[in-house]
């Protein structure tokens, strides 16, 4: 039986998380030779390449993500560990990758996530945000748990994956006070030439939102767009424009942001998926929250 040196492992784990032999050196107190040393010593007792160049930087392999998120769980154990035994508080957390598209309004993520923090089990998330192309290979490579997206995951990016419907949720428009006042009479036709903050146009509500304009002869004044939704939020409250809100969180956006409503477009849909590499889920926590955002949007 092979053994796997933990020394080398914490070495491949500090650079995976640093960024980069020269971080890592810093980090660690060490040459980045000693560093290069010991993880081609790590590869070569698992016999595969964990880094592979890209340009200037080394980024992971498909087994070397697998190794990075086994590293995360190993020193998270060693950690509880020594806590454990010291006689502090400690308790054994369920890890939750999750990834989020950009493009997902960042409401109905913290929504959709709420059930999991009242599980009995303590639940330790990880959130990653990015573009679906390049989250859906991490889901491939099982470093992450599941994959929040606006729209089902595409056959043509060549990636096994398995597409949840969480349901739908019609749109509601919104904006700081004194602006929601304005534009709320003669909604929704007051939505014309009135100043509006949207997603960037490759997103799917961006063009449910052009499609329920164009019927309905509307032409907002575009202020700006965002791949951010958070931002655009945050602009909105400052008044710069109206913007689209998920009708299932805009009481939360009413609450934290100080918004108000000027209309809600029923009709016009946004859905919401979980991506995973499972067509049966069994992760308890991403079977959570299928099953109450479900509920939730049922409503």
């Amino acid at each position: 039986m092979e053994w796997l040196n933990y020394h080398h492992l914490r070495y491949f784990w500090t650079v995976a998380k640093e960024g980069g032999l020269k971080q890592a050196a810093a980090k660690l107190h060490v040459s980045q030779p000693s560093i290069s040393t010991q993880i081609k010593e790590l590869e070569s007792a698992l016999g595969e390449p964990l880094f592979r160049r890209s340009g200037r930087n080394n980024t992971l392999t498909d087994a070397g993500q697998i190794a990075f998120r086994y590293a995360e769980e190993i020193f998270a154990l060693g950690a509880e560990l020594v806590n454990a035994v010291n006689q502090r508080p400690t308790a054994t957390a369920l890890r939750l990758y999750v990834g989020v598209v950009d493009s997902f309004p960042k409401l109905a993520t913290n929504e959709i996530l709420q059930p999991v923090f009242s599980m009995p089990q303590v639940v330790h998330a990880i959130c990653r945000e990015g573009k679906v192309e390049d989250l859906l290979p991490q889901l491939a490579a099982h470093r992450l748990d599941l994959v929040l997206a606006d729209e089902p995951a595409s056959s043509s990016l060549n990636v096994r994956t398995f597409n949840h419907l969480l349901g739908g949720s019609g749109v509601t428009f919104c904006a700081e006070p004194k602006l929601a006042a304005k534009l709320r009479p003669g909604f929704p036709q007051s939505l014309d030439r009135a100043p509006a903050l949207l997603p960037s146009e490759n997103t799917t509500l961006r063009r449910a939102l052009e499609s329920w304009f164009q019927t309905r002869s509307i032409r907002p004044r575009v202020v700006a767009e965002f791949e951010d939704a958070a931002l655009m939020t945050v602009m909105a409250a400052d008044g710069k424009g109206f913007i689209p809100v998920p009708t299932f969180v805009v009481k939360e956006a009413i609450q934290r942001y100080h918004l108000q409503v000027i209309g809600a477009a029923e009709e016009c849909r946004i859905q919401f998926f979980v991506i995973t590499v499972e067509r049966r889920i069994t992760h308890p926590a991403v079977a959570l929250i299928t099953e109450k955002t479900k509920g939730l949007l049922q409503k």
